[in-house]
C-alpha cells in the first residue's frame, strides 16, 4: 500500500480539525504531521496539505512549504477561512497555492469555514474597510462543524479514489 501524508499549518485549530478528519478517513498507511515537522516528502505517494486563509492568501509558513513540494508528487490542498463559501475571498488562497504547486499533480482542493479568533475580529471590525468582512467572519463561529467534517472526509475518499485509479 502507498503511504499518505496529511500535513497542515493551523493557528486556531480549525485546519488541524479538518486535517484530523481527512486523516481519519484514510484506511491505509498514513501519517499526520504539522508542516514544520515534515522532513521529507519523497516517501509519500500522496500528500494532503492544509492551511488557514490569512488576508485572502497563504500564511508565510504554508507558502514556503508548498514551494518545496517535489515535481510530479500527487497532492490535494485544503483550507479553512472565515469568509462565506464560494466567494472570491474564500478562493484566492487556494488559487495561489495551486500556482505554487504547478509542477505537482494536484488532485483536488477543499475549503470550509473556520472560526476566526476574537482578537482578529476585534481588530478588523475597527477598520472601516474590513468592517463588512468582520461581520461576515463572525458568522463562522461554529465552524468547522459536523457538516464540514463530513465534507472533508468525503473529499479525502474522493481524492484517494482519483489517486488509486489514475484519474487526475
Amino acid at each position: 500500500m502507498a503511504k499518505v501524508l496529511v500535513t497542515y499549518f493551523s493557528l486556531t485549530g480549525n485546519t488541524e480539525k479538518i486535517a484530523e478528519a481527512i486523516h481519519g478517513s484514510i484506511g491505509q498507511d498514513k501519517v499526520i504531521l504539522p508542516m514544520d515537522k515534515v522532513e521529507d516528502m519523497g516517501s509519500y505517494s500522496l500528500i494532503f496539505i492544509g492551511f488557514p486563509v490569512q488576508s485572502h492568501s497563504l500564511p508565510y509558513k504554508a507558502e514556503v512549504f508548498l514551494k518545496k513540494v517535489p515535481a510530479g508528487k500527487k497532492i490535494a490542498l485544503f483550507s479553512t477561512h472565515g469568509s462565506l463559501p464560494g466567494i472570491r475571498l474564500s478562493r484566492e488562497a487556494l488559487e495561489y497555492a495551486s500556482i505554487l504547486v504547478a509542477k505537482a499533480k494536484l488532485l483536488g482542493t477543499f475549503a470550509c469555514r473556520g472560526k476566526v479568533s476574537m482578537q482578529a475580529l476585534e481588530v478588523l471590525s475597527r477598520s472601516p474597510e474590513h468592517e463588512a468582512w468582520a461581520d461576515m467572519a463572525a458568522s463562522a463561529s461554529t465552524h468547522p462543524d459536523a457538516h464540514d467534517i463530513a465534507d472533508a472526509r468525503a473529499f479525502a475518499k474522493w481524492v484517494l479514489t482519483m489517486s488509486a485509479h489514475g484519474l487526475y
